[in-house]
């Protein structure tokens, strides 16, 4: 499996574990104070910018260089 497929396996995983109805009347409190629900959310943020990172890494176009058109050789 190319790399590119498993970013876009994370990327489905996340769509599809974003949708949390199960825990919409759960009052339980994480660390004494954070609503489960809250946490949960935060886990998949965190999950989300690494699946991005890994984006970067794994998906960007590594062939192109930056441009310099329209920049002075002064």
């Amino acid at each position: 499996m190319k790399p590119a497929h498993g970013v876009w396996a994370l990327v489905l995983f996340l769509i599809i574990a974003h949708q949390d109805i199960w825990l919409w009347d759960d009052t339980t409190l994480v660390f004494g104070f954070l609503p489960v629900a809250l946490a949960y959310h935060a886990c998949i943020s965190l999950a989300a910018g690494f699946t991005w990172y890994l984006a970067t890494c794994f998906c960007w176009p590594t062939d192109q260089s930056p441009s310099t058109e329209g920049k002075d050789a002064a």
